[in-house]
């Protein structure tokens, strides 16, 4: 199987996540700003930074661009993996795909979020608003900078390698 294994990185978090992914199958992780080309792959396994509640700038257009591809996608955030969010920014990320594709994988973990989005969230939103940085707020923050952790990277790894296995 021809797989192409592309993401886009922001603090680093993705990266880490798709070098783990390429290390399990043996592949070089593509930075997206090189625009990797996309024909005669039977598998694009792209992933993403959440931005907005879905994939950033660079992925966005990357995936408006595939047609009639199948896909596994994966994504970091810096809300809890288990979450009714993180589950809608695999779901947004979905909705991206040109004409045709399939979705045949989602895999998301933590990430550390950007401090200079930290700092755009604390000046942008006032006490009070659904969005201001209340201390529970910053204490997922905190939370979610210790990740990807090793536990993160080994269940990406094993993800994607069951994955590729079944679909061969």
């Amino acid at each position: 199987m021809k797989i192409l294994l592309t993401y886009s990185s922001k603090t680093g978090n993705t990266k880490k996540v798709a070098e783990a992914i390429g290390e399990a199958l043996q592949l070089r992780a593509v930075p997206v700003e090189e625009k990797p080309a996309v024909t005669g792959y039977d598998l694009v396994i792209a992933g993403y930074w959440v931005d907005r509640g879905t994939a950033d700038a660079k992925m966005k257009d990357f995936l408006g661009k595939l047609t009639s591809q199948k896909v596994a996608l994966f994504a970091t955030l810096g809300a809890e993996a288990n979450s009714e969010h993180a589950t809608q920014c695999l779901e947004n990320g979905a909705a991206l795909l040109g004409e045709g594709c399939e979705v045949v994988g989602r895999f998301i973990c933590q990430g550390k979020v950007a401090d200079e989005m930290v700092d755009m969230m604390k000046n942008m939103f006032p006490a009070g608003h659904p969005h201001a940085m209340t201390p529970e707020r910053l204490a997922r923050i905190e939370k979610a900078a210790t990740h990807p952790d090793a536990a993160d990277l080994a269940a990406a790894r094993e993800y994607f390698s069951r994955l590729c296995l079944d679909r061969q």
